[in-house]
């Protein structure tokens, strides 16, 4: 506990701990078997725990109770009985979040999803499908083999795509595509009491406006386009995007409908070393600028570079790098390929060498995807903390000096590693919970780091949410009348505060 003592991530409120026994009446519990059937609850202690944590280093907080719905009905039914009875209610999908958003700090009732797995209303003309929480990215995207579209928004773990909508996660192909965001059209929301929401109305689906090249993004040979990044529609305030990002503190996203993507015909990955961590994120920036449709294009620097190159095996060196990856017609790939590597040249890289193959650029994205294990494996025994700050690509290279040299002054373990297409980057801090010092300057540095990202116009948090630990950072970014005007929401929704408590405000 010295890590909640020292962090401060969050106040008490009345958490409870991994030892906490369940607090609910016999006959509440009956009542939620009588809806969703005797196996589909439990009170056991391990199931418990299981569901009262994340990937975070927030400490256990288990719910009373885990429900295993499986149908929206059954989700309704659980959710006005728990609002009869004021008991708190937290919605769980993989539990791969990063910011304690499925611990139950107040108890109650987990409603676990995963059951409800279904994909449905595919349509190949309007880009779109629907799919409830149960169904993983890939899952998603193994479906939509043969179909010449795919989903690409991608955090890296195999998320729940509702999960990844109540988060607002991105990824590492967010600078083309976006995050989730633009990309979800529609969600199927129970609310607090039960009552049934579609927050773009009840079987809507796309309708896209043409992009740039007139093709509203159909496969055209040469089009970059995909289709516009939203639906064209004026009626009423967006509640799709009220829901995206909210955490599961306004409702249960019981359905999402997606928008589609088309696969491109092409696609080429490199690795870029450059002498140093301005040189790399200076590149970045005059990519973008000239209007490459990179897809995605990350950084790591010196340390995770080498950390990445020991845990993989693939002997990257030692020095700021950018991985970078290219989508297009086979004619318009040779002209992106060319442009990046005069840039990369302008700026001092080296090591540029194409894969094209998709086992080779599969190994590449692995050894990114693990960027998070390897920077563990740089201090056994010890645990990680990840920042999130995203800040505007114009102040991109300066924030990022300033932290590389922030954490160098702090005597911090925390390689770096960024999204920097989008101004998404975060630093892996690795750290002993079991020393306070250490722990002091972990949080001391979390906090200057957060308030520079909101003084350079940017955010406290780009893709893993505000949670448990980001909430005073979320006060300095919206201000007192932000922070009110969400609260009020909250109160409209969610009267007696039981959707997820403790989360965001």
């Amino acid at each position: 506990m010295a890590l909640r003592r020292v962090l401060a991530l969050g106040t008490a409120l009345g958490r409870r701990s991994c030892c906490s026994k369940p607090s609910l009446p016999p006959d509440f519990v009956e009542a939620l078997s009588a809806v969703v059937g005797a196996p589909n609850v439990s009170t056991a202690t391990a199931v418990r725990e299981q569901h009262g944590h994340d990937e975070s280093m927030h400490p256990c907080a288990p719910p009373d109770a885990v429900v295993w719905p499986q149908s929206v009905g059954q989700v309704q039914e659980l959710a006005a009985l728990c609002y009869r009875r004021r008991v708190p209610m937290v919605p769980f999908g993989t539990g791969t979040g990063l910011e304690g958003g499925v611990n139950a700090v107040q108890g109650g009732v987990c409603f676990d999803l995963s059951r409800m797995d279904s994909i449905a209303e595919l349509s190949l003309e309007d880009f779109s499908v629907t799919v409830e929480p149960g169904v993983t990215r890939k899952a998603l995207n193994s479906h939509l083999r043969g179909t010449g579209l795919w989903f690409p928004v991608d955090p890296g773990a195999d998320a729940s795509l509702c999960g990844m909508a109540a988060t607002g996660a991105s990824g590492t192909n967010a600078v083309r595509y976006g995050t989730m965001r633009p990309n979800v059209l529609n969600l199927r929301v129970v609310l607090p009491d039960g009552r049934l929401l579609h927050t773009a109305g009840p079987g809507r689906q796309a309708r896209w406006v043409l992009g740039p090249g007139g093709c509203a993004g159909l496969a055209t040979p040469g089009c970059t386009c995909s289709p516009a990044p939203h639906r064209k529609r004026a009626a009423g305030y967006d509640l799709t995007s009220l829901f995206v990002g909210s955490e599961g503190t306004l409702g249960f996203l019981t359905q999402a409908t997606l928008r589609l993507h088309p696969l491109p015909e092409a696609t080429a990955a490199t690795i870029a070393s450059f002498p140093g961590v301005g040189a790399a994120v200076a590149c970045t920036v005059q990519v973008l600028q000239a209007a490459v449709p990179v897809a995605r294009i990350e950084f790591l620097d010196e340390v995770m570079a080498d950390a990445c190159g020991r845990y993989s095996g693939m002997g990257l060196p030692v020095a700021a790098t950018l991985l970078l990856e290219l989508h297009g017609s086979r004619n318009s790939l040779a002209e992106q390929q060319r442009q990046t590597e005069e840039i990369v040249r302008l700026n001092g890289g080296s090591g540029l060498a194409w894969a094209e193959e998709p086992e080779e650029r599969g190994r590449l994205w692995a050894m990114r995807h693990n960027a998070w294990y390897a920077a563990l494996a740089l201090r056994p025994g010890c645990q990680g903390y990840s920042t999130d700050v995203c800040v505007p690509i114009s102040r991109l290279p300066d924030v990022v000096v300033e932290t590389k040299q922030d954490l160098q002054d702090s005597g911090l373990t925390g390689p770096m590693v960024g999204h920097v297409g989008d101004g998404n980057f975060h630093c892996i801090l690795v750290f002993n919970t079991q020393d306070p010092e250490e722990a002091q300057r972990v949080h001391a540095f979390t906090q200057r780091l957060g308030r520079r990202a909101l003084a350079a116009g940017g955010t406290c948090t780009g893709e893993h949410g505000v949670g448990l630990g980001k909430r005073a950072l979320l006060l300095e970014e919206l201000g007192q009348e932000g922070l009110d005007t969400l609260r009020s929401i909250k109160a409209a929704l969610d009267p007696h505060n039981l959707m997820n408590p403790g989360k965001v405000l």
